[in-house]
């Protein structure tokens, strides 16, 4: 069984400030903050290896700025059970699904854009994306991530991150989804929180606990033929990206880019 562990950093328990997850700002903070993510990590591989995964591949995409973006989890620190991945654009390794992945863990995820109790909760660019739609469907980084893995049929099982992703999850993938909330958010930097030791158990517990159907939850596919809406906070935020291959500018804050499918419309502007 194939396994491919997509991480995130703003949804690991003990992680609530900014500073946790920016390698480019207080440097203690941001150290813990990789400590902690590696860890859930970890707990995800050994969830799944307890649950007869022969291959893992874990895919780390936090974007902590300069020489950490997705590369922030502590390499001597990870389990010896897994391989791992550092890519320099965001979405950009397809390798593993294209040879044919059984099933995707997603570990430390966070809400969308706007989320009212979501930690640290954003879509890609906390200060330049103000909403997300796949064929008019709101959606967060975990459907980006989601849509990824769909597109070659690798089905997203498990989602950890605080309760406001949880149910962005479920409400996205459907019920047979399993998901592990670590945290319940407050407002964006505050939440109520599992101590880590006990977070990690939760994960490795429902990381086994997803992988024994890997039919619980069908592949995303948000839809063919495929069209995706950026809205930005400002119109100068707009201006980066209204001159890409296949974008359309709708108003002073929206762009629009359409492809046969959700990869040919993502690649065409994401890269």
């Amino acid at each position: 069984m194939k396994v491919f562990i997509v991480s995130d950093m703003e949804g690991v328990a003990g992680i609530v400030k900014r500073q946790q997850t920016d390698g480019t700002k207080e440097k203690r903070a941001y150290h813990e903050g990789r400590e902690l993510y590696t860890e859930e990590i970890n707990a995800a591989v050994r969830g799944a290896r307890s649950a007869g995964a022969t291959e893992i591949v874990v895919m780390d995409c936090h974007g902590a700025g300069e020489e950490w973006n997705f590369n922030s989890l502590i390499p001597d620190k990870l389990d010896r059970g897994c391989e791992y991945v550092v890519q320099n654009d965001w979405t950009e390794y397809t390798e593993l699904l294209e040879q044919g992945c059984d099933a995707a863990l997603f570990v430390g995820m966070h809400a969308k854009a706007g989320t009212p109790d979501g930690v640290l909760s954003h879509t890609v660019s906390g200060q330049a994306w103000r909403e997300l739609k796949f064929n008019g469907v709101s959606v967060g980084e975990t459907g980006i991530n989601a849509a990824l893995c769909g597109q070659w049929g690798c089905p997203v099982l498990l989602v950890t991150g605080d309760q406001a992703v949880c149910r962005e999850a479920v409400d996205l993938l459907g019920s047979g989804l399993t998901t592990v909330a670590v945290k319940k958010g407050l407002g964006r930097f505050s939440a109520r929180q599992i101590p880590p030791m006990r977070a990690r158990q939760m994960i490795e517990d429902g990381a086994r606990r997803a992988l024994q159907d890997l039919s619980a939850v069908e592949p995303y596919d948000p839809g063919r033929p495929a069209e995706i809406t950026i809205e930005f906070t400002t119109p100068d935020r707009l201006v980066e990206y209204r001159n890409r291959r296949g974008t359309e500018q709708v108003d002073d804050h929206t762009l629009v880019v359409r492809g046969d499918d959700w990869w040919s419309a993502w690649s065409q502007f994401y890269f």
